[in-house]
């Protein structure tokens, strides 16, 4: 382990390690997901998905080892039971930083299905990684504002249409469906500006998630509810790779999808004030959770 060196080199050699890592593994998945346009047959592409995922599993394995190798990190995992590979999740969590991503899939990969992400349509100009979600089917979404829609009316929906199609894709192999349900990452300007009801955490964002229980009803059965906390600083991209983060908390708590949390969010306002006011709820626990760890 090289932890005895210095925070910069640490950091160079691990974004280094992490670059060569997503070009090698980049382009033997781009190449084998183009092959899903030259033989369109259901039972082929849900193989050819298979590989897909096994390459990226590997991808993420290679990055767990180099934070391993970079950062000596005290990991306070709880509530990590009961998982399995063949089961459909949706996987909920507060956001802080982009080192959110890292430490989920460091956690939870091989326990569960691969993690995807409903990304904002933009990053698929990411080098190389924009390409690797999209050969990997994660769904990406254009975001209007509210005064963008009122002008362009016509294009209200297209988010949920693109959500529609994300969906039918993930039924045809076991999949974990990731939401940061406020959108954005926490920072107390936007809290501010919020006027959150939340002391850690911004106000929660019920619709998209309602979509996807709805639509993937026959599936889903779980949810997985996470907690991520950085008790000393909650830490950059830069300053995690290069070993400055010493401590983090991950809690995490499995619920069961009942009936009740399947219905029309858009076109039942009775099902609507429901959903809000359990997710509501699951956000006040998160943020007494995260109040009492930040404390301890």
């Amino acid at each position: 382990m090289l932890f005895f060196l210095p925070p910069r080199i640490k950091g160079s050699l691990s974004f280094l390690l992490y670059t060569l890592n997503t070009v090698l593994l980049t382009v033997p998945l781009i190449l084998a997901s183009l092959l899903k346009f030259i033989l369109p047959v259901r039972s082929f592409i849900v193989g050819l998905d298979k590989l897909l995922i096994s390459i990226a599993t590997l991808w993420i394995s290679i990055n767990s080892w180099n934070t391993d190798l970079f950062c000596r990190i005290d990991w306070d995992i709880r509530g990590l039971s009961n998982l399995k590979k063949k089961e459909w999740y949706l996987v909920l969590s507060n956001h802080q930083s982009w080192v959110d991503i890292l430490v989920l899939q460091k956690i939870l990969n091989r326990k569960i299905p691969m993690l995807k992400f409903f990304l904002k349509k933009e990053l698929i100009w990411v080098p190389f990684l924009g390409l690797a979600w999209w050969a990997l089917d994660f769904p990406f979404m254009k975001r209007y504002s509210k005064k963008f829609l009122h002008k362009n009316p016509h294009l209200r929906g297209r988010d949920l249409e693109s959500t529609r199609k994300a969906c039918k894709r993930f039924k045809h192999t076991p999949v974990s469906i990731m939401n940061f349900v406020e959108g954005t990452r926490f920072t107390p300007d936007k809290k501010h500006r919020q006027d959150s009801a939340f002391v850690h955490l911004l106000n929660p964002r019920a619709g998209g998630i309602a979509f996807v229980l709805s639509t993937m009803g026959e599936y889903l059965h779980k949810i997985i509810d996470v907690t991520i906390v950085y008790p000393d600083k909650v830490p950059s991209f830069w300053e995690f790779i290069s070993g400055r983060t010493r401590r983090i908390v991950v809690d995490f708590q499995v619920l069961d999808v009942g009936l009740d949390l399947k219905g029309d969010y858009f076109n039942d306002p009775e099902f609507r004030q429901g959903f809000c006011c359990w997710l509501n709820g699951i956000w006040k626990e998160k943020d007494a959770k995260i109040d009492q760890l930040t404390r301890n």
